[in-house]
């Protein structure tokens, strides 16, 4: 029997707790059932709010001896997430909860592997659960009424959430693949190049590729630190230019960072760091009025870069690409980064190109494994793949 964590706040949702554990067994599964609340539980279980709150970075006091409720649900979730990543019996995760439960609990599903199953009956999960799952797998599933007590709804619910997780986590998924697989990040305006790379791979790697669009590349390196990635062809690092200038597809400060810490092979290049990212024109803050944009559809803007801005985004990547210490290469396509970037599109700015290109020169600091090159070529050239994958087979078959 699998063992599925049954997660919630004890204190006000114990009879729902036991209702779902009770599922939960009389499918087939162990349940596990863990306090996460802050006063004391209406029902037994097996895993406290003290032992949870230990957890805690600086003890289980900072959880449960303040009296403000927000610092509390804080604290816990803090806890919650160091105290499930520590476990290595958990099959499955449910939880149930309000506001405070789901921010509790889905911080400790986000610190789980991809995979492994995980499902939250919130009161939320019909709203932005963004928030809540991130780059996550998480299965949000509406509770359609509070959660006070149970009733006809309410059991129904409940009694689905128990059948999925415990199917799920009694037939886990079987990769049967053989082929390693590569992270590949891909923009609409790096397609050409990034699925002739794919064409060339996929005969021998399973080609997993991200939609750069600051959720993306933060799923591609999650992948990489759990160890699922055997290596990563980072073409499309636009999600950076959201990062600094205020874009709404913006990386996190950790762009790079699973590259530093996994030292997986990773072949990069500049694909569509000429661009910002906006919604609608209306949406474009006030301070670039007067800027270069492109309106590639009725809701999303693209604002080009300058000079300037291309020579902050050059130091910056180089600066990250210094911390990895794996087999690494970074490509420069002189001839434009972008499809809107190339002779006679919108975007074309060699001055701004050169800025970034010289910026990114001056900031890697080159080693026997790290090594940057410029080709005389356009992004979306059929050779520039051709060259992207010359380098990713060299560092990764040395």
């Amino acid at each position: 029997m699998k063992h599925i964590y049954v997660v919630g706040t004890a204190d006000t949702k114990g009879e729902e707790l036991a209702y779902l554990a009770s599922r939960i067994e009389a499918a087939g599964g162990r349940p596990v059932l863990v306090d996460v609340g802050t006063r004391s539980p209406t029902i037994a279980v097996d895993i406290s709010a003290e032992t949870v709150a230990s957890m805690h970075s600086e003890g289980p006091a900072a959880v449960l001896s303040g009296d403000d409720r927000g610092t509390a649900v804080a604290a816990m979730g803090e806890a919650f997430a160091r105290f499930l990543a520590a476990r290595d019996d958990v099959d499955g995760v449910v939880g149930i909860g309000g506001g405070g439960g789901t921010s509790i609990i889905t911080a400790g599903m986000r610190r789980l592997p991809l995979g492994l199953p995980k499902v939250m009956v919130s009161t939320l999960a019909s709203g932005n659960v963004a928030p809540y799952v991130d780059v996550s797998d998480i299965i949000m599933m509406p509770s359609v009424t509070d959660m006070a007590g149970l009733n006809r709804v309410s059991r129904t619910i409940l009694h689905n959430a128990a059948e999925a997780i415990t199917a799920m986590a009694n037939r886990p998924a079987k990769e049967t693949a053989s082929k390693p697989a590569l992270g590949l990040t891909m923009f609409g305006v790096t397609t050409p190049c990034v699925a002739a790379m794919v064409e060339r791979l996929k005969a021998d790697h399973d080609c997993v590729v991200f939609h750069a669009t600051g959720t993306g590349g933060r799923a591609m390196e999650k992948l990489a630190d759990s160890g699922l990635l055997s290596g990563v062809l980072d073409i499309t690092t636009t999600e950076v230019c959201d990062l600094l200038f205020g874009g709404v597809l913006a990386a996190t400060e950790d762009r790079f960072g699973a590259i530093a810490r996994t030292e997986l092979p990773y072949v990069g290049s500049v694909g569509a760091l000429d661009m910002v990212n906006f919604w609608a024109p209306e949406t474009v803050p006030e301070r670039y009025a007067g800027r270069l944009f492109y309106r590639h559809n009725p809701n999303v803007t693209l604002m080009r870069t300058t000079a300037e801005e291309c020579a902050a985004i050059g130091r910056w990547i180089g600066a990250k690409l210094n911390l990895c210490k794996g087999p690494l290469r970074f490509l420069i396509p002189e001839r434009g980064v972008s499809a809107l970037d190339i002779e006679g599109g919108a975007f074309f700015d060699p001055q701004a190109d050169a800025a970034l290109f010289g910026a990114l020169e001056a900031a890697v600091e080159t080693t026997d494994t790290r090594r940057i090159e410029r080709l005389p070529l356009h992004i979306n050239d059929p050779q520039f793949a051709e060259a992207a994958v010359a380098a990713y087979r060299a560092i990764a078959n040395p």
